[in-house]
């Protein structure tokens, strides 16, 4: 696959298995990726896989979440990232 290698700053880079770790490149592309490497994806991975990729990460940042519910016509209910915010489970400061 050919994804900008900056994505990937804190991981061997020509060690990356695209199958084993799909939710984790799905969400660098989605989250830091250019427009480029979205095609990419989308062309390796298809749009169901990145759907179901995309609903289980844990957080993806208030953008990235407006353009895949839009995208995938999906609530932010169906993604774990809203929940799992919704649920507290993000604070790190509990007084």
């Amino acid at each position: 696959m050919n994804l900008n290698p900056w994505l990937f700053w804190d991981t061997d880079f020509q060690a990356i298995d695209y199958q084993k770790y799909s939710r984790h490149v799905i969400e660098r592309v989605l989250t830091l990726g250019a427009l480029t490497d979205w095609f990419e994806i989308k062309n390796y991975y298809g749009l169901d896989k990145i759907k179901n990729e995309a609903t289980q990460i844990r957080y993806l940042d208030e953008v990235t979440l407006n353009f895949c519910c839009e995208f995938f016509n999906l609530q932010k209910e169906d993604f774990r990232c809203y929940t799992f915010q919704q649920s507290g489970h993000n604070l790190h400061w509990q007084y």
